[in-house]
């Protein structure tokens, strides 16, 4: 059997919107693309993922395009939201976005968990997620406050 490596890091940033309309937004797999660099191809319907709600995505990875299939795991509309995916470069992958309230708004967090990944990150690869990340939340936030 192969060791594996457990990897999990968050992120977040408070947004000043109502819940709901952070929920919305981040849980319609069609809204990736627009703050997740890697994301390129949706093939889901244009609403939010509810519970057992399957999608496809594509990303864009330095050695390619892989298509992740995703299922939604858990949705509880608009605190928390779990969707399940893998790839063989990576392994399982459980993504999970949590909505509370915060000063000035709503805190978005947004958790990814590997809990058996082939081999453990670089310092270059966890910073390159870091900053990602930081483009992403970034992304997210504009988007929706300009909604309002």
């Amino acid at each position: 059997m192969t060791d594996t490596v457990e990897f999990q890091c968050a992120h977040d940033i408070v947004i000043d919107a109502n819940p709901e309309a952070i929920f919305d937004y981040v849980t319609n797999p069609q809204s990736w693309p627009q703050w997740i660099a890697a994301s390129h191809r949706i093939d889901s319907a244009d609403r939010p993922m509810t519970t057992a709600d399957t999608f496809s995505e594509t990303w864009s990875t330095r050695t390619g395009a892989v298509t992740l299939d995703w299922v939604i795991t858990t949705c509880e509309r608009p605190t928390c939201w779990v969707g399940e995916t893998g790839a063989a470069f990576l392994g399982p992958i459980i993504v999970r976005y949590d909505i509370e309230p915060a000063d000035a708004g709503h805190r978005f967090t947004r958790t990814v968990f590997n809990p058996a990944r082939p081999k453990a990150p670089t310092p270059a690869q966890i910073e390159a997620v870091d900053d990602e990340a930081a483009t992403a939340l970034a992304n997210i936030k504009r988007n929706v406050e300009a909604q309002k």
